[in-house]
């Protein structure tokens, strides 16, 4: 069924099922005239032009069944159909900074609006219909429309119906919303109407309590009907908002109203066996003004105590909490919070210096649950941007120290040798890597003269820039003492005394210094705390044992020992790096294992790459803790 046509037709249904109903079953008979006048107001405020339009045929079809005169019905049904979409007019409305939506009680202003709404028209329906009925032409029994009986009867069944019917339309989306015009609107012409409509209604209800002449009463019936008509020809212009998120407020209003219902329902029972227990022989426009003052009278003594508490916690605890909660979109990960943005946000919370820090002064100065939570939130925000900029300098002083770091990983490179010497007499290379930027570890070789060689590594202390420090004190001095001295022992007593004279930081060194003469064979050595040398004897590895002696830096005029031994194979060094490699079990790579590695790989050329791979298979994801350098030296 076309979507249109099923909004004209679900009011007409339900306008004669009402009517039909309420009128003519005695259970039912709660003191109500004509029932379905009150569902003008839902039909229009919920359908628009269509319900209006779906409705008025409704009592179209009511009123030829009552046998009313047919001008009569004419008149009832424009008048009818103007009120009924005034509801539609007046809901999407812009009354001030609130956002236009569909019909929805969610808050204080909406529900403000929703009775204002129904008030005014209902005021028209009735005073335009008494006026109607009171001339000669119309045959029906004046008594039974009187202005304060429709009037009742209209506020109550729109009122009641009205809160049903929203609901059930945000859960069907049975609704009618307006599509937004392109056009100027003259928004002060269209003020000016609706302020001369809201007068001339009163001036009518006046002039009907005054009791003046029916010809008046005609001339402000037909103002009221031009100047509601004008009115409607108003455009639609604002956007209808879709509310993001679901409300407190909105929770605890509709709990409220549905005491509230509950409460009109047993108040019109009331009054119906009321009626029934006195048996008093009344007219019909005293029986409806009965029940329907009783129920508005409860109504009354609870509504507006309601809606008063209501206000009081939108205003005091909702409207705060639902502003606090505005900063979701200044928050932006790893950026500080927008103070210009959240200051225009929060001006009804900020005093005279608008500063986030001093949020919602009242509050802050208030002993009571708000008042913590504006403290804790401006708190909260200065701390966050307090941490954002901390982080910021921290983060920019990273970049710096990362700067520096990579020229000073760079400089540390290029102090260790990058190629290997090959040449007729023996081959050797190196590597290392620290864990960190730079590392402790450190390696070297290079030929002092046509005959020797000098071969060294050493490990440091600790790890990162001071350690990287030291390694590169340590190779410039052994490098100077070299030119010098080529006795090992005698070496490292030097380096030992200068390390330890310049050392505030109490770091050590171990460190292996060794001379190869290629027309001899001979490598003389000395050993300051490092780990034992893997040489080749006899088609195997196996630890050298050599003196140990003791660390440089700790002890001074220490005398370390020189050792000499007949190199004919392959020499191994390496820093602790390489053994301590530890995988996800807290296991250690090990000296076993580098010996047992070793005396199983075949060894063509160079073997710095298998042994990596071997340890990373054996580490597998664990992070490296430590420097790892191995020098490899093959004599041919």
């Amino acid at each position: 069924m076309n979507d249109k046509l099923k909004k004209i037709l679900v009011p007409f249904i339900l306008m004669i099922l009402c009517e039909m109903i309420l009128s003519s079953t005695d259970v039912l008979d709660l003191g109500l005239y004509c029932p379905h006048i009150g569902l003008f107001f839902v039909c229009g405020l919920l359908l628009g032009p269509y319900g209006a339009l779906g409705g008025v045929l409704g009592h179209i079809v009511l009123s030829i069944m009552d046998g009313c005169a047919p001008l009569e019905i004419v008149f009832s049904s424009i008048y009818s159909f103007g009120v009924s979409y005034l509801a539609y007019k007046l809901w999407y409305t812009d009354f001030g900074n609130q956002k236009i939506m569909k019909p929805k009680l969610d808050n204080i202003y909406h529900l403000t609006i929703f009775i204002s709404i129904i008030i005014l028209c209902g005021l028209i329906f009735s005073i335009v219909h008494e006026t109607l009925f009171s001339f000669y032409f119309f045959t029906t029994d004046l008594k039974e429309y009187s202005t304060i009986a429709l009037f009742l009867n209209f506020i109550n069944i729109a009122f009641i119906t009205g809160i049903i019917s929203i609901w059930i339309s945000k859960k069907t989306d049975f609704i009618e919303t307006p599509k937004t015009q392109n056009k100027q609107v003259n928004k002060k012409l269209y003020r000016i109407l609706f302020y001369s409509l809201l007068i001339v209604t009163v001036i009518a209800l006046i002039s009907k309590i005054l009791g003046v002449d029916k010809q008046i009463l005609l001339v402000e019936t037909v103002l009221i009907g031009i100047l509601l008509f004008c009115y409607l020809t108003k455009p639609f212009v604002h956007k209808i908002e879709t509310p993001d998120r679901d409300s407190i407020i909105e929770d605890i209003i509709q709990k409220f109203l549905i005491i509230i219902l509950v409460i009109s329902f047993l108040g019109m029972i009331i009054s119906h066996f009321t009626y029934h227990i006195i048996d008093i022989d009344v007219n019909l426009t005293i029986y409806v003004m009965q029940g329907l003052l009783l129920t508005d009278a409860i109504i009354i003594l609870s509504f507006i105590p309601g809606m008063i508490i209501l206000r009081y916690t939108e205003k005091r605890v909702i409207q705060p909490l639902s502003s606090f909660s505005e900063i979701k979109k200044f928050i932006k990960e790893n950026e500080k919070i927008e103070s210009e943005g959240l200051v225009k946000l929060y001006s009804n919370y900020l005093n005279e210096k608008n500063e986030i820090g001093t949020l919602a002064t009242n509050y802050l100065n208030e002993k009571n649950e708000i008042g913590t939570l504006a403290k804790s939130y401006t708190e909260l925000i200065n701390h966050n941007n307090h941490y954002i900029e901390n982080i910021q300098k921290i983060e920019g002083e990273k970049e710096r120290i990362k700067a520096e770091l990579d020229i000073a990983s760079k400089i540390q490179d290029a102090n260790l040798p990058h190629d290997a010497i090959r040449n007729e007499n023996y081959y050797i290379t190196g590597y290392s890597h620290p864990a960190k930027e730079v590392g402790g570890d450190f390696f070297d070789y290079y030929e002092l003269d046509d005959d020797n060689l000098a071969i060294v590594i050493g490990d440091v202390s600790d790890k990162g820039v001071p350690a990287a420090l030291v390694a590169m004190i340590t190779q410039f001095i052994i490098k100077q003492i070299l030119t010098q001295e080529r006795d090992p022992s005698k070496v490292l007593y030097l380096i030992n005394n200068l390390l330890y004279e310049n050392n505030p930081e109490a770091m050590f060194v171990s460190l292996w210094l060794g001379i190869y003469n290629k027309n001899t064979k001979k490598l003389k050595f000395s050993n300051a705390g490092h780990t034992l040398p893997l040489i080749k004897k006899d088609d195997s590895f196996e630890y050298l044992d050599v003196y140990r002696g003791i660390i440089l830096a700790i002890l001074e005029d220490f005398e370390y020992k020189t050792e000499e031994i007949t190199l004919s194979n392959e020499l191994i060094l390496y820093t602790d790096g390489i053994t301590d490699a530890t995988n996800d079990n807290d296991e250690c790579y090990g000296e076993d294992r580098l010996l047992d590695f070793f005396n199983k790989i075949k060894i063509d050329d160079d073997p710095i790459n298998p042994l990596l791979n071997d340890i990373n298979n054996f580490i597998g994801k664990q992070e490296q803790f430590d420097d790892m350098t191995l020098i490899y030296l093959k004599i041919k």
